[in-house]
């Protein structure tokens, strides 16, 4: 396997991760009566959706199989499978710190395949996909702050 398919998988599945918590996130702030924060959440969860395709596309230009079987589908969650597990019975507060735990994941995980020696191509999409993570990151903690 690949550096630029080792890197881009273990996005995928941190991408994916947080699509999944961010949407679920949004079903948690609706009920909570926090709509405008749940609109923000379903944002976020797009953002991360499209992110994963950009990679994948990306794998499949340069022949590599970016699938979620095998070792990535099998590995533990980390980040945001703490967030979810959070989401159960949470106050929007409590999603937001949720949230912003998943986001420092996300951030982490940018900063770490930024460091691995990538094809240019790989890299310049991880540094635009990352400055857009950060600002999200960024985003949610503003969020948490304003309901502390």
């Amino acid at each position: 396997m690949s550096v630029d398919q080792k890197v881009a998988l273990d996005l995928i599945e941190t991408l994916e991760d947080g699509r999944e918590g961010f949407s679920k996130g949004a079903e948690k702030l609706d009920e909570s009566g926090a709509p405008e924060l749940a609109s923000s959440f379903r944002q976020f969860s797009q953002q991360r959706a499209r992110f994963s395709a950009d990679l994948r596309a990306l794998a499949a230009k340069y022949g590599d199989v970016a699938d979620e079987g095998g070792s990535v589908a099998g590995k533990l969650h980390r980040g945001w499978l703490t967030v979810k597990d959070a989401l159960t019975g949470s106050s929007p507060k409590g999603v937001l710190d949720a949230a912003e735990q998943g986001e420092d994941h996300a951030v982490k995980e940018y900063q770490k395949a930024l460091g691995a020696d990538i094809s240019p191509e790989l890299r310049e999409l991880l540094e635009r996909q990352s400055a857009e993570v950060t600002v999200a990151h960024d985003q949610v903690r503003s969020m948490r702050e304003s309901y502390s």
